[in-house]
This record gives structure tokens, C-alpha cells and sequence, in this order.
């Protein structure tokens, strides 16, 4: 009698062992962060929300539009030029969604002197940086803004030239992906 009540009772731990381990598995692997979490952005989402009229930045021709908010450095050496054109031809791979995307260039500097042919194309409008956007925004980043006027994605600035095609790809990715699931703009 005794061999069979081992024998039962070795089968109840197999059984509560299938059902126990995984979860205790699972739990380590929250704990732990054995992995990643879902996260399919590409860029850095705003931790704190500012919207643009907090930074100055408020104009009728973002009314219920995303916005591509590209700070345009001070002193535009070869790489900011790179930069500029991968930043527009990104805007440009939006294809059908372009009309609901407004590409925005703010400068320090005169808008003659844009890093770029690119920039000056007619779908890219072009404003002056106020005092109170230049602590919210690095020089040579952009950053996605909602229809309601709200920062939602930062991109770091690449450091070198072999980063720019990673770069266009992060942001079209997130675009897209914003986009596909707004039901506004």
C-alpha cells in the first residue's frame, strides 16, 4: 500500500509541477526582463506631454495634421545637409499618407540659408524657433507631433553617415505605423 500512495503522490507533484513551473517561469521572466516587451517603436516616446502651443510653435497650417518637427542645426556642415535630404525623402516615402503630414523646419539661422534644396521644397513650411521650443528640442532632431498638437516620438540625431539609412527606416516605420492606426489627421 504503501509503494502505491508514492506512487500517487508522485504523480500529484508531476501534475501540479507541469502547471506550477510555468508559472513561476513567467513570473521570473517579468521580474528578470528576460525580454522585450512588446515595444515596436522605433523612436523614443515623450515622457512628459508638451504640446506645441506650450512651445510657441502654434500655426494654422497644423490644424488636425502630423507634423515632422525638424530642428535644422546652427551650422550645417556636409553630414546636417545628408541629414536634411534623408529626413525629406523619408517625408516623401510616406506616399499616399503625405497629405496627412506636414513637414515643419525650425531655424535659428535666415531660411535662405536652409541646409538644403530639399527643405525648400513647397510641402516643407519653415519657421523661426522660439526661445521656448529650444529646450524641448536637440539641435538636428525631429520629432513627431499628433493632430492635437502634442510631441509623441523623438529620434536621436545619427552620429555618423552609415546610421542615416537605419535612421530613415525608424522613422518611416513609425510613421506608418501611426498613421495606419490615427483615425484623425
Amino acid at each position: 500500500m504503501s509503494s502505491q500512495l508514492a506512487k500517487s503522490r508522485r504523480n500529484l507533484l508531476l501534475v501540479l509541477g507541469v502547471f506550477i513551473i510555468p508559472v513561476i517561469l513567467a513570473k521570473l521572466a517579468l521580474d528578470q526582463h528576460w525580454f522585450n516587451y512588446g515595444v515596436t517603436n522605433q523612436g523614443h516616446l515623450a515622457e512628459q506631454q508638451i504640446t506645441l502651443k506650450e512651445m510657441g510653435l502654434a500655426h494654422e497650417k497644423f490644424n488636425q495634421q502630423w507634423l515632422l518637427l525638424y530642428r535644422i542645426p546652427d551650422n550645417c556642415q556636409q553630414f546636417c545637409q545628408q541629414l536634411s535630404l534623408a529626413i525629406n525623402n523619408t517625408y516623401t516615402l510616406l506616399g499616399k499618407e503625405l497629405p496627412r503630414v506636414t513637414p515643419v523646419a525650425l531655424h535659428q539661422v535666415a531660411p535662405s540659408h536652409l541646409p538644403s534644396e530639399s527643405l525648400r521644397h513647397h510641402k516643407w513650411l519653415t519657421l523661426a524657433l522660439t526661445d521656448l521650443a529650444k529646450p524641448h528640442l536637440a539641435s538636428g532632431q525631429l520629432v513627431i507631433v499628433d493632430p492635437m498638437g502634442n510631441l509623441v516620438m523623438s529620434y536621436d540625431v545619427p552620429e555618423s553617415e552609415q546610421q542615416l539609412n537605419q535612421y530613415s527606416k525608424a522613422i518611416l516605420a513609425d510613421m506608418k505605423k501611426l498613421l495606419k492606426y490615427s483615425r484623425i489627421g
